[in-house]
């Protein structure tokens, strides 16, 4: 039995759409591999397009894929008609991204009506082995209808 109830009974269908809305996930190669209320795995396939100059997965692209899975895993607890925007972050990076494949799963730790804290954790699977590499506690903000809108294809927001 999953800790949190959802406020949307649609919740998994709507952060399912707002995750493949992101064309930054999508460059990325991250995927969603798990979603139940309040909690998400993504997962990301080795890239070298993705490398720093030691040839370890960017930092930028861990903090990425963390910050989303905190992101998605608030989403789902949020009202209908709502959108989601990170805050706050920190991030730990604990060893060299370096796998064949990566893990970013992200759980709520407090929930709220405007604000909802998560903590997350990225893990890189090199050689069949699971190694944590970065954690992230993050802060994100439940957008009210019409503040929750993008701007037009093209158009930079103001």
């Amino acid at each position: 039995m999953t800790r949190f109830q959802p406020k949307n009974p649609d919740y998994r269908a709507i952060a399912i759409h707002t995750f493949n809305q992101q064309r930054a996930m999508k460059t990325l190669g991250i995927s969603i591999s798990r979603l139940e209320p309040g909690e998400v795995d993504l997962a990301m396939d080795y890239s070298a397009d993705l490398i720093q100059q030691h040839g370890f997965i960017h930092a930028g692209i861990i903090t990425a894929g963390l910050d989303n899975a905190c992101g998605i895993a608030a989403f789902t607890l949020m009202p209908a008609a709502t959108g989601i925007l990170t805050v706050e972050f920190k991030t730990n990076l604990l060893a060299p991204a370096r796998g064949e494949r990566f893990a970013f799963r992200a759980t709520v730790v407090k929930p709220g009506r405007t604000l909802t804290v998560c903590e997350a954790r990225a893990y890189a699977t090199h050689d069949r082995v699971e190694t944590l590499i970065a954690t992230m506690s993050g802060t994100l903000m439940a957008l009210a209808a019409g503040r929750a809108t993008a701007p037009e294809e093209g158009r930079v927001p103001t």
